[in-house]
């Protein structure tokens, strides 16, 4: 079943969104994320969904919620520590292996 039958909309109030662009704009937040994700994840109101979804990298829960598809690829390059010219083949095939995998999201 193809992804957009199952979300038609995108939450813009999630944390997550918020997450996402605060870490591509500070670069001490982004190495802060490396060493110690929980504060990083504690400084933001995630939604218990949204925290269970980035700890265990899972974007197909993240997308259900309604978190915009830029931000889950953006996202994964954060999660995975993608850098500036090292390509993002890991970021890549996480994210896709997670929306295409055919069991339901947790609740």
């Amino acid at each position: 079943m193809a992804l957009e039958h199952f979300s038609t909309y995108f939450d813009r109030d999630l944390a997550t969104h918020r997450l996402v662009q605060d870490l591509k704009a500070d670069r001490d937040a982004r190495e802060l994320l490396h060493r110690d994700e929980a504060a990083v994840l504690d400084a933001y109101d995630l939604l218990p969904a949204e925290r269970a979804g980035i700890e265990q990298r899972d974007f197909r829960a993240l997308y259900l919620l309604g978190v915009h598809p830029y931000s889950l690829a953006q996202l994964a390059r954060l999660l995975y520590g993608t850098v500036e010219g090292a390509g993002a083949s890991e970021a890549s095939s996480a994210l896709v292996e997670s929306l295409l995998r055919d069991e339901p999201a947790p609740s």
